[in-house]
């Protein structure tokens, strides 16, 4: 059985004349009839009834044609796909992210625009829980997000970009000035500075203060680690933050929380489900511009 058989059937059977179909495939009309009568001989049934003016499909005829179709179709995908995947030229990629991060994630778009110019790129910015949740239900093909260290997203293939501490940090005539490390409880004590529900350092200081038995006094959130750093400069309260905040804002003093609070910052995407062409692009762009060397893989 040939595809070009199933082509003819098509053909014949949405014209109801050999002659006609011939003219829209552009070939003779005598290679039409005989290779649809080839095909008759390897079912071992007639397609076709030739009996009337007007051809009309037999029985086996109507059975095989939503076959041929969807044969046909599917050959007409494959040729799209490897199109798209070698061209690139149209098609749409969504990308979503945390706010302030190091991640040069202007240039990951700059060089993906450069390689694709033909596919239109959008952007969003969310905290980490309703990110990942896009990337789960396909409103968006690829996320960075803020993560517990140990966690394992459910869904999702990360790449991890950075994987730090987590400090307090204080104004420098503030009383936990003079300390370099606090517990929980002595935390607990304090007015805290922090993210919003919803992102990953918030997540893990929740999680450590519901293990250890203890309640966070949050006096203020803010949506960005520099600005929640920016409220305790003001002494305001305690800042938690990454380290890379704490310790190179020169008006604040880190001080390591004990036991140590870690969280992970990384390039999602779905583990399931189908990938176009232009998001495994986007996604084989990130990797490899801002995915650090050696870092490990983690599957859900």
């Amino acid at each position: 059985m040939e595809l070009r058989q199933l082509e003819y059937l098509v053909a014949v059977a949405e014209l109801a004349n050999f002659t006609r179909a011939a003219e829209r495939l552009h070939v003779a009309q005598p290679a039409v009839s005989a290779q649809i009568r080839k095909l008759e001989r390897e079912l071992g049934q007639p397609l076709l009834d030739r009996s009337t003016r007007t051809v009309v499909l037999t029985a086996a005829g109507r059975a095989a044609l939503p076959h041929a179709k969807a044969a046909l179709a599917s050959v007409g995908d494959v040729t799209r796909a490897v199109a798209e995947l070698t061209n690139l030229v149209a098609g749409s990629v969504s990308i979503g992210t945390v706010t302030a991060h190091d991640v040069d994630l202007a240039g990951v778009l700059a060089d993906f625009h450069a390689a694709h110019p033909g596919v239109e790129i959008t952007l969003s910015t969310d905290n980490s829980d309703v990110l990942m949740d896009r990337l789960r239900n396909g409103a968006l093909d690829v996320a960075i997000v803020s993560v517990v260290s140990d966690e394992r997203p459910e869904g999702l293939d990360v790449d991890v970009l950075t994987d730090e501490a987590f400090d307090a940090a204080v104004s420098h005539d503030d009383e936990m000035a003079g300390t370099t490390t606090i517990g929980l409880a002595a935390l607990a004590e304090r007015s805290l500075i922090a993210l919003p529900v919803g992102t990953g350092l918030r997540t893990r200081l929740d999680q450590a203060f519901a293990a250890a038995g203890l309640s966070a006094r949050i006096a203020f959130e803010a949506s960005t680690p520099i600005a929640v750093a920016e409220l305790a400069e003001r002494g305001l309260g305690v800042a938690i933050v990454p380290s890379s905040v704490a310790r190179t804002r020169p008006a604040l003093h880190p001080v390591s929380i004990r036991p140590e609070l870690r969280g992970r910052l990384v390039l999602a995407a779905r583990s399931t489900g189908p990938v176009s062409p232009a998001a495994a692009a986007l996604l084989q762009t990130a990797r490899r511009l801002v995915v650090s060397a050696g870092v490990n893989r983690v599957r859900a």
